[in-house]
């Protein structure tokens, strides 16, 4: 068989299978979180939140959600290596100024421990 032919028949059923993709995909909420971050990031966000202190009731607003979206966790002083819940330090800005928040990562809640805003 052509080369030429082979490169058309391969062409053909790629734009078949993304197409097929597509048309599966559409309109659910699918993301890709190949990196460590981004998984932390949305397995903490599909969560419901507790404030221990309940010093801050800002953590179901829409800009707690933008914050989360932009933190990056700090696994050097995070402990994943626990069974049952593992503790994460969450880094980021909240309105314009750095915070950072350590979270107590359970099944099916995320407990804020510790909200400490960093000086610059």
């Amino acid at each position: 068989m052509n080369l030429l032919y082979r490169l058309g028949f391969y062409l053909v059923g790629f734009s078949i299978g993304l197409v097929f993709l597509t048309v599966i995909l559409k309109g659910k909420k699918t993301s890709c979180n190949y990196g460590p971050n981004d998984r932390v990031i949305s397995n903490l966000s599909k969560k419901s939140w507790k404030d221990q202190n309940r010093v801050n009731s800002a953590f179901d607003s829409i800009a707690f959600q933008a914050f989360l979206n932009k933190a990056s966790v700090d696994f050097g002083k995070s402990d994943t290596q626990k069974d049952s819940c593992k503790i994460y330090f969450i880094n980021g800005y909240w309105k314009d100024k750095p915070i950072s928040i350590t979270v107590e990562n359970c099944e099916k809640t995320v407990e804020v421990l510790l909200l400490d805003y960093r000086s610059q």
